[in-house]
């Protein structure tokens, strides 16, 4: 744990929520060193949005028709996470694609995880991009979240085999397991000071020594 605390975290969902119940389940663990804070989305009925209360998290509506454009939404978000003074925002399957303003205002301070092997595939519906390409491995990437859409360094990645007989369910219920273990693992690395972007490139440190030492591994799993 932090000498302040545990790190606050920001959620930022769009749909069913089940990167953000596994994240919510992780930052319940008492030896976990963050908690979330806040949950947004830009639908009302968004099932995350449930989840959250159902758990005791605080879980807001923000609805875009409220805001000019979408930097007065972004700034609106901003303001929202802020108010809950966090320290990370994780995006869990938010279908908004964020302003440069506020990426850069976040800088270094938001995740995002995408299911594909990045930098293949980025964008909607990498599961169906990958079965096209007929690969023969899939998976699941965290990533700190940049300017450019999927862009950003790599924290974390867990490759999965693709079958010969799998469709685009098959295939995306096999990435979310490993999306669920990873998601929670970067958020803990990060929480623990242990992530150092480097350029392109996202040094994982050794246990016990944020910012120092010889990386524990390459940004991978």
């Amino acid at each position: 744990m932090r000498a302040n605390g545990p790190l606050r975290l920001g959620v930022l969902a769009s749909g069913r929520g089940s990167n953000l119940e596994a994240i919510l389940a992780a930052t319940t663990r008492p030896d976990f060193p963050a908690r979330v804070a806040v949950v947004v989305s830009d639908r009302e009925q968004a099932q995350a949005l449930e989840r959250a209360r159902r758990r005791g998290v605080t879980a807001l509506w923000l609805n875009p028709k409220d805001f000019g454009d979408r930097a007065a939404y972004d700034a609106g978000l901003g303001r929202v996470l802020d108010e809950h003074r966090v320290g990370l925002v994780c995006l869990a399957g938010f279908m908004r694609i964020l302003t440069p303003g506020f990426v850069r205002a976040y800088a270094g301070r938001i995740l995002n995880i995408h299911p594909a092997l990045l930098p293949a595939f980025p964008g909607l519906h990498a599961q169906r991009q990958a079965l096209e390409h007929g690969v023969r491995v899939a998976g699941a990437t965290v990533h700190f979240v940049d300017e450019g859409i999927d862009t950003g360094p790599i924290v974390l990645q867990a490759s999965v085999p693709v079958h010969p007989d799998d469709t685009e369910e098959s295939l995306s219920a096999r990435i979310l397991v490993e999306e669920h273990r990873l998601y929670p693992e970067a958020i803990r690395l990060f929480a623990e000071g242990r992530l150092q972007i480097a350029g392109r490139k996202v040094v994982v440190r050794a246990a016990g020594r944020p910012g120092a030492g010889a990386p524990a591994s390459e940004a991978s799993l």
